[in-house]
């Protein structure tokens, strides 16, 4: 007895002499046509379980890692390209800007990101998220570095405005990306995150070539944008071919699968209106629910017929209200709070020093390769970080947070690197690329295992959101790094031009 527009879910088992047979079968025909592939399949023997898909020639993992890349890759093309905006805005605080300016933005995002999970799907979060990047690169390659349509103070509005928007749709993809790999094996949040530094790496390389290879600084930084752009678009075609595949659909359809059932649970234990329970007992002594409704035609023999109904929900019920969001968060917090502090301590400290405090490095000797030296460094440490993060150690949550507080030291021993500004006490340009060195690869280390192992300490249906409960930890981190590092910024300029870009449009204003 099913009215239009209802779910059903239907279990049936037949006797044929000694065996059993189970036939699932599960009708959404309301579900968003993501979730209508999320069917379960039929089961037979012993409730044998389909076989684990393999990821052959680990091209899923190698997919992974470009994902990575592709959520930071824009973010660094800008900000790595240090030695370009210097000469462009000279005597303003333009990394640090950009660098608060990205922080800002994407933690809003991630809090939007963490309120739409529930709303749009994880491939459109995704997709729009690689819009959001490639648009902004786009334009400014060509319209203000190529054809030069700007002025000096456009410019730099264009900028920021261009690292917000990639802020926003990088950090909607981040957070997607942490959820979604959080519903595939282990190894595969780890690629993500190799990918991030991967993104440095690819970044810090290009620069250097494009600049060693081409003189002309304009020519070699519209080519070096325009190899972000290609690499970014490629990093989009295969999520669109991954998430198709078999080996990404088994493993996010279980973990919908899992999820269901506790939406299924919930409603039973809530004994919701209008939610009914139909057994044909004829083989079955318990009565799962007082409102069951016996079926006579469901039974044949001693099989079992249930039937589960529940009204189609009004669509402003099936979006869950801000307090159930919150509880929902605040219960995956409580099991994983020492991995949030962990990577937030982390970040923290590497915002309060990089890119900003490592983009004014300067030296008689280098010049301005010092800052794209410590860069390349950084990025390099921080990726082989992020692979030694894959070695099989079980962290205990506050001892990964004990080893991120230890790294409150590298603040002194930069600062001594650029201060006093004409004669800094640690001098010699070996100092900030061995601390760079050290940074990294503390950064990549302890900024994965805890995004890696907070994954494994929640059921499997809430580990998306235990994904994403991770990068709001993460992205408050870089926030307040991003903000504290402008304290460091009278320490490596002239008074000059210690005020930022604004402050001096208006002082020349009045």
């Amino acid at each position: 007895i099913f009215s239009p527009g209802m779910y059903s879910e239907e279990w049936s088992r037949n006797r044929q002499g000694r065996e059993k047979a189970v036939i699932t079968n599960f009708s959404f025909s309301q579900l968003p046509e993501e979730e209508k592939r999320g069917r379960i399949k039929s089961h037979s023997g012993n409730d044998s379980e389909e076989s684990i898909p393999d990821d052959r020639y680990h091209g899923i993992y190698f997919a992974m890692l470009l994902a990575g890349v592709g959520f930071l890759l824009p973010y660094n093309s800008f900000i790595t390209d240090v030695d370009y905006l210097h000469r462009k805005f000279t005597g303003t605080s333009i990394v640090f800007d950009m660098s608060l300016t990205y922080i800002l933005v994407a933690l809003s995002a991630v809090i939007v990101n963490n309120a739409l999970v529930e709303r749009l799907s994880l491939n459109t979060r995704i997709c729009v998220g690689y819009l959001f990047a490639l648009g902004p690169l786009v334009f400014v390659s060509v319209f203000d570095i190529w054809l030069e349509l700007f002025d000096t103070q456009q410019s730099y509005a264009l900028t920021l405005a261009a690292i917000a928007i990639v802020a926003f749709g990088c950090t909607v993809q981040q957070s997607s990306f942490y959820g979604y790999t959080g519903m595939l094996p282990k190894r595969y949040t780890q690629g993500v995150m190799t990918g991030e530094s991967t993104a440095g790496v690819i970044v810090s390389l290009s620069r250097i070539f494009t600049k060693l290879l081409v003189e002309d600084e304009k020519n070699n930084t519209i080519i070096f944008f325009l190899f972000s752009v290609s690499i970014e678009t490629l990093c989009f075609l295969l999520h669109v071919v991954v998430r198709r595949t078999h080996f990404v659909r088994y493993h996010t359809d279980r973990a919908r699968h899992s999820w269901l059932k506790g939406q299924i649970n919930n409603f039973t234990t809530k004994n919701h209106s209008g939610y009914q329970i139909h057994y044909d007992s004829s083989a079955e002594e318990e009565v799962i629910s007082p409102d069951a409704v016996n079926l006579g035609h469901g039974s044949h023999g001693d099989g079992i017929y249930v039937r589960f109904d529940v009204p189609k929900p009004d669509t402003k019920r099936t979006w869950m209200s801000v307090k159930e969001l919150l509880d929902q968060r605040c219960a995956v917090a409580r099991m994983i709070w020492p991995y949030m502090l962990s990577i937030l301590v982390t970040y923290f400290i590497t915002l309060c020093l990089f890119p900003g405090l490592e983009s004014e490095l300067r030296n008689d000797t280098l010049g301005e390769w010092l800052p794209i030296l410590t860069m390349a460094l950084f990025n390099m440490a921080d990726f082989v970080g992020k692979i030694l993060a894959a070695c099989p150690y079980e962290w205990g949550g506050v001892q990964l947070l004990v080893c991120s507080c230890f790294r409150v030291l590298f603040l002194p021993l930069f600062v001594m690197c650029v201060s006093p500004v004409q004669h800094p006490l640690l001098a010699h340009p070996a100092w900030p690329c061995c601390l760079s060195l050290m940074l990294g690869i503390s950064n990549g280390y302890l900024g994965s295992v805890p995004m890696i192992q907070a994954a494994g300490k929640v059921p499997l249906q809430q580990r998306e959101v235990a994904g994403n409960t991770m990068t709001v930890s993460y992205m408050a981190g870089l926030m307040l790094g991003s903000a504290v590092s402008y304290s460091t910024y009278s320490l490596t300029s002239q008074s000059l031009h210690a005020d930022p870009v604004w402050f001096m449009q208006g002082k020349s204003a009045g």
